[in-house]
C-alpha cells in the first residue's frame, strides 16, 4: 500500500489528506509538532479574547481521524533523506514514505533587530505563539506592535480587550497603504485609532531595549523616540517555514520551488500552502501566497494528482477577506494601491458609517477589474462571474445589488453611488 506522508496539519495538509482518503485507500500520515489536531488558525484571536474555547477551533471530532484512517503524528521533522525516502524526527525516530507533501506553513518575520530575542518579544502565527502571549500578558500594561498588516491589527484588537495600551508602528502614511488605495487606508487608520490604539504612521523600529532581567522594557524608533512597553509584537509579515530544509537537495528560494502541479525538483516530493513558491506565478499573483483559501485549493489539487488524476493548480480569480476591528473587508479581482496604466479607481464612502467600496476598471475599455468592499458583505460567486465574463463597470454598478448580502442597503444608496461614479468620471 502506497504511503503518503504530509508534513503540516494546516488547511493545506488536512484538505489534501481528506481528499486523498475520499479518492483512494492509500496509507496517510499527517505530521505536526504544533498541535494534536487541525484547528482554524484564522480564529486564534477569538480564544484569547474569550469568545471561543480551544476545542471550538477544531472542526472535526477526535474520532474523525481514526475512522477515516488518517494517522496523526505529533512530532517535529528535523531532516529528510530524499534518496532513502525517510524522515527523521527531532526525537531521532525515522519514518519512511512513498510520496511526500510538505505543507509546513509560515513563521513570523524577524529582521535582525537588536533585542528581537528578548523575553516579551513575539509574533502571532502558531498555537505556541498564542500560549506565549497568554504567558506574557500578565507582565504587560503597554505593548508596541511592529508592522501594519493583518496580523498586527488582530493583535491590537486582542490586546485592547485586556485593556492593554497599544502603540502601533507602521511604515506607510496610512494603514496597509502598500495594499489599499489611500482613501481606504485612511479610513482604516481612523477606525483603528478610534479603538484607543496609538497608531503611528511613517514610523519604524530601530532597536528593542532590555531591562536587567532580559525582558523588553522599551523600543527605540528610527526617529529616536523611546516608547516604554512590556510586550513587542513582531507583525511585519511572515515567511515560509522551511529552515529545516536549508541544507537539503530541495530547491528553495523564499519558499520551496514548485511547478504548476506543485511538484518540487525531487521526484515524489510536493509542496503547497504558505511554504510553496510558484516558479511561474499565475497571472498577477505573487510567487508565495500565504492565504487560507489558496492553501485549501492547493490541498484539493495535490489530492487529485496523488490519486491518479494529475491536476494543475488553478486558483481562479484573486479573493481575500479580513477584519479591521469592526470593519469587514473583502476583495475580488485586482485593486492596486495606485492605479496602473490604463486603470482607474472609483471610490465611494458612506457619509456617516465606515462603509466603502473601491472599483478598479480599465479606463479605455471600461472592463471591470476588481473591487474592495468595507463593511458591506458581498457574494464571491457573483464577482467571479463578472470577472470571468469581462463585464463593464456600468453592468457591475447597475447590478451591484445582486452581489450584496443586504440588497436593501444598496437600494437606499444606489442613486448616490451612481452620481458619485459620474462625478468621478467628470473629474478625470
Amino acid at each position: 500500500m502506497e504511503h503518503i506522508v504530509i508534513i503540516g496539519n494546516g488547511i493545506s495538509g488536512i484538505t489534501a489528506a481528506r481528499h486523498i482518503r475520499k479518492n483512494s485507500d492509500h496509507k496517510i500520515t499527517v505530521i505536526s509538532g504544533e498541535s494534536d489536531y487541525f484547528f482554524s488558525r484564522t480564529a486564534l484571536m477569538y480564544v484569547y479574547m474569550g469568545h471561543m474555547k480551544w476545542n471550538h477551533l477544531e472542526p472535526y471530532e477526535d474520532w474523525f481521524w481514526e475512522k477515516n484512517r488518517i494517522d496523526l503524528k505529533k512530532a517535529w521533522v528535523e531532516a529528510i533523506d530524499f534518496n532513502k525516502k525517510k524522515l527523521r524526527f527531532s526525537s531521532g525516530e525515522p519514518l519512511e514514505y512513498d510520496k511526500l507533501v510538505i505543507a509546513t506553513g509560515s513563521v513570523y518575520n524577524k529582521f535582525g533587530w537588536e533585542g528581537e530575542e528578548l523575553k516579551g518579544v513575539q509574533g502571532l502565527v502558531s498555537k505556541q505563539d498564542l500560549i506565549e502571549l497568554e504567558e506574557n500578558t500578565p507582565y504587560t500594561k503597554k505593548a508596541v506592535i511592529i508592522g501594519g498588516g493583518l496580523i498586527g491589527v488582530e493583535l491590537a484588537e486582542m490586546l485592547r480587550t485586556r485593556k492593554i495600551e497599544v502603540t502601533f508602528l507602521v511604515r506607510e502614511q496610512a494603514f496597509w497603504n502598500n495594499v489599499l488605495p489611500f482613501p481606504e487606508a485612511k479610513m482604516i487608520s481612523e477606525h483603528i485609532a478610534s479603538h484607543g490604539v496609538d497608531l503611528r504612521h511613517n514610523a519604524e523600529l530601530d532597536k528593542i531595549l532590555s531591562d536587567d532581567n532580559g525582558r523588553v522594557k522599551a523600543v527605540l524608533t528610527k526617529d529616536g523616540e523611546q516608547i516604554d512597553c512590556q510586550l513587542v509584537g513582531l507583525c511585519a509579515g511572515v515567511r515560509p517555514s522551511i529552515d529545516f530544509l536549508k541544507d537539503s537537495e530541495l530547491e528553495t528560494e523564499r519558499g520551496i520551488l514548485v511547478n504548476e502541479y506543485l511538484e518540487t525538483n525531487i521526484p515524489d516530493v510536493y509542496a503547497m500552502g504558505d511554504c510553496a513558491q510558484q516558479i511561474n506565478p499565475i497571472g498577477l499573483r505573487k510567487p508565495v501566497e500565504a492565504v487560507w483559501y489558496t492553501g485549501r485549493i492547493m490541498g484539493e489539487t495535490i489530492a487529485q494528482t496523488l490519486t491518479g488524476n494529475k491536476t494543475a493548480y488553478e486558483p481562479g480569480n484573486w479573493f481575500n477577506s479580513a477584519k479591521f476591528f469592526d470593519i469587514e473587508y473583502q476583495t475580488y479581482g485586482w485593486v492596486w494601491p495606485k492605479p496602473k496604466a490604463n486603470e482607474q479607481h472609483f471610490h465611494w464612502k458612506h457619509k456617516t458609517e465606515d462603509k466603502a467600496i473601491t472599483i478598479s476598471f480599465n479606463s479605455e475599455t471600461n472592463e471591470f477589474l476588481g473591487i474592495n468592499t468595507f463593511g458591506i458583505r458581498m457574494r464571491q460567486e457573483i464577482f467571479d462571474l463578472w470577472l470571468n465574463e469581462n463585464r463593464k463597470i456600468d453592468h457591475v454598478l447597475a447590478n451591484l445589488k445582486l452581489a450584496n448580502f443586504d440588497p436593501e442597503f444598496y437600494k437606499s444608496h444606489e442613486k448616490e453611488i451612481f452620481q458619485s461614479f459620474k462625478n468621478n468620471l467628470q473629474q478625470v
